[in-house]
């Protein structure tokens, strides 16, 4: 894997705008979600690290309509969340830990349940966080 320094930007902001506030596990398994996008071959994959994360609609945290986005877009290593995050990121790609979602490919947060997690079971719970490993 080709890494830029923008793709471990973007991948550390992707884990902080999805789980911020969220205890280690759930951080890591939305890092997991993410590399699992990026080596699956399947659409939501791509050709990045990058492209995985802000393909349009896949990671809610850069939708322009997100009332989040504007802190994902402020975000800086000053906030110590954010410094976590990176590491996070750092581990995930070195293979520091295991894959915490089970190799999921998708996730929700309790409370929300998306169309295509309907009649569906999580593989993995992390936090408020429900994994997937089933989505075609």
């Amino acid at each position: 894997m080709n890494l830029t320094d923008k793709d471990l930007e973007i991948f550390a902001k992707t884990i902080w705008g999805e789980s911020r506030g969220e205890v280690l596990e759930a951080k890591r398994a939305v890092a997991c979600v993410i590399l699992n996008r990026f080596n699956s071959g399947k659409w939501f994959g791509g050709d990045s690290i990058s492209a995985v994360c802000l393909m349009p609609y896949q990671f809610s945290c850069w939708n322009k309509n997100d009332p989040n986005r504007i802190k994902l877009d402020a975000v800086t290593f000053k906030d110590s969340s954010y410094r976590d995050c990176l590491a996070v990121a750092a581990g995930a790609l070195t293979g520091l830990f295991k894959d915490a979602s089970q190799y999921g490919t998708h996730y929700h947060v309790r409370g929300i349940l998306p169309d295509w997690a309907k009649e569906k079971t999580p593989c993995a719970v992390a936090g408020r966080h429900l994994f997937y490993n089933s989505i075609p």
